[in-house]
């Protein structure tokens, strides 16, 4: 039997290998800052470029490497629209606040776009749309629904690509249609971040690596007082930016946030024509399941990357990439004879109403839980924390005034996620074995 996995299979992210964790010197911590941040992801680094810009001084404070985290494991998909459905938000804040969110998404991907052309980030940015296949007639409809939706609230344009018609978009059967939304891109995370940093430490921010935050403590006089391994430092503001990696020493905000476990594998290179038989028009991909598979061609367009099984903590990434690489064929099934070259994980940081969330909490700022939407929202909503820490108004969001929900049986362990994605996934096969039946008696 052909083993899935290659002789030089690596279990570090496919992205590192362009961009390797920097190696940022250890500096002694200064006695104070103006911001402290916590977190060195795209949140972090997009709320201390905008605030060292402005001439503030910031201090970075990252528990790994720079980046450590989801910034540079995710799968570079750059959407503009958000995870939950405007169907969804509209039914629970009403026609105008879901309005509102919708055009923020489009405004946060826009300003990500704008960010990585004015700064000159080397990225390999793409415009390349974005397919969603149902896999299910009903969720074709559903998605129908959906796109109209979108068009109406929140200006993006969009088109449905009917069962008869899609393998112009990809080489799989085992879908019935799809909607297609232009105003989708794909970047490599990694140089994102890589880029993205570099700009940071040349505004005059500085970077602490591998220097744990253990506590932050309001003082008397309004300052806060940052605790660390290597001694404190007093900060007029802190940010909070640690979203899907948040530490139990910030219980309030880590009993809010759900990390999910997401594993994403690449396949080893594939032939340019096989590859663009699978993936004609070379657009990311993310279907319709609640435990979605999503693929993407790399960025020199020779490998897929293909993402599935979220959700479930991995300890095995060997036995996780050949779980996936059998998800891959079902999807591919010309390519089941390729093989993975490296499968990793990383947290995605998801909320109890799939919203992200903005605010302060004992005067601290946030913003996570971007839900699957984290290359553009976190960008986003950074620059909108630095705003706000300069008491600029322009630092106001339509995710405003929202409660942060948690619930009474979650203290930041997700123990019922095993759960959740085992009854996602019986409902996921349910619905595609219904559907297929249905289409071959049709026949």
């Amino acid at each position: 039997m052909m083993d899935v996995l290659t002789p030089d299979f690596k279990d570090t992210p496919y992205w590192w290998e362009a961009a390797p964790r920097p190696s940022i010197p250890e500096t002694p911590l200064p006695k104070s800052t103006d911001v402290a941040i916590v977190g060195s992801g795209y949140t972090g680094l997009s709320a201390a470029l905008t605030l060292a810009r402005a001439g503030r001084s910031v201090l970075l404070f990252e528990a790994e490497d720079a980046g450590h985290g989801a910034s540079t494991r995710n799968s570079g998909f750059i959407g503009s629209a958000l995870r939950s459905t405007l169907t969804s938000i509209i039914e629970h804040f009403g026609t105008e606040r879901a309005s509102a969110m919708g055009k923020e998404a489009v405004a946060a991907h826009r300003y990500l776009v704008s960010l990585i052309q004015r700064e000159q980030i080397s990225c390999h940015f793409v415009y390349c749309g974005r397919l969603m296949p149902a896999h299910s007639p009903a969720a074709y409809e559903a998605l129908a629904r959906e796109l109209d939706l979108l068009k109406k609230h929140a200006g993006l344009d969009g088109t449905m690509v009917p069962r008869a018609e899609l393998h112009r978009e990809v080489g799989s059967d085992i879908y019935f249609g799809g909607s297609l939304l232009p105003l989708n891109g794909s970047l490599h995370p990694a140089l994102y971040h890589a880029g993205l940093l570099d700009r940071v430490r040349s505004s005059g921010a500085a970077i602490h690596a591998r220097t744990p935050v253990t506590s932050v403590t309001r003082e008397s006089d309004g300052r806060f007082t940052v605790a660390t391994p290597r001694g404190t430092v007093s900060a007029r503001d802190v940010i909070l930016a640690t979203n899907g990696y948040t530490a139990r020493s910030m219980p309030w905000v880590r009993n809010r946030m759900i990390p999910v476990h997401a594993g994403v594998m690449v396949s080893e290179p594939i032939a340019p024509e096989r590859l663009r038989k699978a993936l004609p028009t070379l657009r990311t991909m993310i279907d319709t399941k609640r435990n979605p598979y999503s693929s993407r061609p790399s960025p020199d367009g020779t490998r897929i990357q293909f993402a599935a099984a979220r959700g479930l903590l991995v300890r095995d990434h060997r036995a996780k990439a050949r779980e996936m690489h059998a998800a891959f064929s079902h999807v591919f099934p010309d390519l089941a004879d390729v093989r993975v070259a490296y499968c990793w994980t990383g947290q995605m940081g998801y909320t109890f109403d799939s919203l992200p969330h903005i605010g302060m909490i004992d005067g601290m700022h946030y913003a996570m839980g971007y839900c699957g939407t984290g290359v553009p929202m976190s960008t986003w909503l950074g620059h909108k924390l630095a705003l706000r820490v300069m008491g600029d108004p322009e630092g106001a969001t339509a995710f405003d005034g929202r409660e942060f929900p948690s619930r009474v049986y979650y203290r930041g362990w997700p123990w019922f996620l095993p759960i959740i994605v085992n009854w996602y996934r019986f409902q996921d096969n349910r619905e595609m074995a219904s559907a297929r039946r249905r289409a071959r008696a049709s026949h």
